[in-house]
């Protein structure tokens, strides 16, 4: 999918080195340290620049919370043992790459959950360096009081050149399908008092050959134009991308292609909620999603676990099954980006 040049984790500095990785994994581009120390002092810089103007002075020197995270009402909690139900059932469909039925399947499928929902989709064909496929994103409004809108994504495809292979892609792809529609049942039929939230099932994610600017993100980079060409973009609060967030030894990365404030509102909705031991240990440089939508000015963040296995062994392999994810991880992933939008409410 992407390629990791450089990653810097707390080891590797306490070694006096910089771990620097040939992996083919996610990603791609230079990274930084990623400690809350490193982050409280871009939440300085970003103070001093006016971009993270609602945020106080204890923010700033990483003793405290932004206002927003102060302020912010508890958010609902995920049921894990339904997400991870639905993870299994989309995995069940086996290998889900575009064109392929199965992948028709898994559409249908997303589609039924969301019966009575305000559903809206983005379809198109894609014309690709192995043919023209057609490409789906999938949208659920759920409105809210608020003038503007918080996106919570993920995508649904499979990896393409593995269609033939074993391949069923339970933590990339699966995990993400799964965990949005969770979400939604979080948010169906009630009032929200804040940014209406809109959840996006992202298509042809992957590549078809191999990754690169033009064989990757179809589906993002045609949904961005249009939201630009329609001023949905300017309405965007924010765009909470969820990638690979299954992994039972869960590690999210801090990702040096997303906005930094809303990077800084994850850790804090996580420490709120207990979880920041499995966040921002390692930073790194991540090739996903979001990046159609940083291009435009969409303030975004990719919350994806980019060390699948030791040295990254289960992805894009046939060894990315269910048993390597747990359900407490979607537990943390799901409850924090929940928490991180009820804050994003406050600011």
């Amino acid at each position: 999918m992407r390629r990791l040049k450089n990653r810097v984790d707390g080891l590797a500095v306490l070694a006096g080195g910089v771990l620097s990785l040939g992996l083919i994994a996610c990603t791609q581009g230079k990274s930084h340290a990623a400690t809350p120390a490193v982050a409280a002092k871009e939440r300085a810089a970003a103070v001093g620049k006016g971009v993270g103007a609602v945020e106080d002075s204890s923010s700033a020197s990483g003793f405290g919370m932004t206002r927003a995270a102060e302020s912010a009402g508890a958010a609902p909690k995920i049921n894990a043992a339904r997400a991870m139900q639905y993870t299994k059932e989309v995995t069940a469909f086996g290998a889900r790459p575009i064109g392929s039925a199965n992948h028709k399947k898994l559409e249908d499928y997303i589609v039924s959950h969301l019966k009575g929902d305000d559903v809206d989709f983005d379809a198109f064909t894609a014309d690709t360096v192995e043919g023209k496929f057609p490409v789906r994103n999938i949208i659920a409004k759920f409105p809210g009081t608020k003038d503007g809108i918080i996106v919570i994504a993920g995508h649904y495809d499979t990896n393409y050149p593995l269609r033939n292979t074993a391949y069923v892609g339970a933590n990339d792809g699966g995990s993400s399908t799964a965990i949005l529609l969770e979400i939604a049942n979080q948010l169906r039929g009630k009032k929200r008092e804040g940014y209406s939230v809109w959840l996006l099932w992202t298509d042809a994610e992957e590549a078809v050959r191999k990754w690169s600017e033009t064989d990757s993100l179809y589906g993002t980079r045609h949904l961005a134009e249009r939201w630009q060409k329609d001023g949905t973009a300017k309405k965007i609060r924010a765009f909470l991308l969820a990638d690979m967030i299954g992994d039972a030894d869960l590690n999210i990365d801090r990702d040096g292609n997303s906005t930094p404030w809303l990077e800084d509102l994850v850790y804090e909705a996580a420490t709120k909620l207990g979880y920041q031991s499995h966040f921002f240990e390692r930073s790194t440089a991540v090739e996903d999603d979001h990046l159609p939508f940083m291009k435009i000015g969409v303030p975004c963040a990719d919350i994806i676990d980019l060390d699948y296995g030791y040295g990254n062994v289960f992805h894009h392999s046939p060894q990315d099954t269910l048993d390597k994810l747990s359900p407490k991880s979607l537990q943390i992933v799901g409850d924090v980006i929940l928490q991180t939008v009820w804050m994003v409410d406050s600011r």
